[in-house]
């Protein structure tokens, strides 16, 4: 394996907006908002995010069908059984 090809990894808090849930996880993120929180008694950066699994619908269970146009109600009409 090559050396010194890899990008440095640490650690860092993924937080999500809606939700407030955090993920403690590894990345190679360089640039982040600078703001940082404490977790077991350590300091580590903060990036928040707007969707993760914690507020994503299919992974909550609560995926809506949006229909705007009718197109559902006009498929179930059109191949309902007579």
């Amino acid at each position: 394996m090559k050396a010194d090809i890899h990008p440095e990894y640490k650690e860092v808090v993924f937080q999500d907006i809606s939700t407030g849930e955090t993920f403690l996880t590894r990345s190679t993120i360089e640039k982040t908002s600078g703001d940082t929180i404490t977790l077991d008694g350590k300091d580590y950066p903060l990036v928040r995010v707007e969707v993760s699994s914690a507020s994503h619908p299919f992974f909550t269970g609560k995926q809506t069908l949006v229909d705007t146009e009718g197109r559902v109600e006009k498929f179930k009409q059109k191949y309902a059984r007579r």
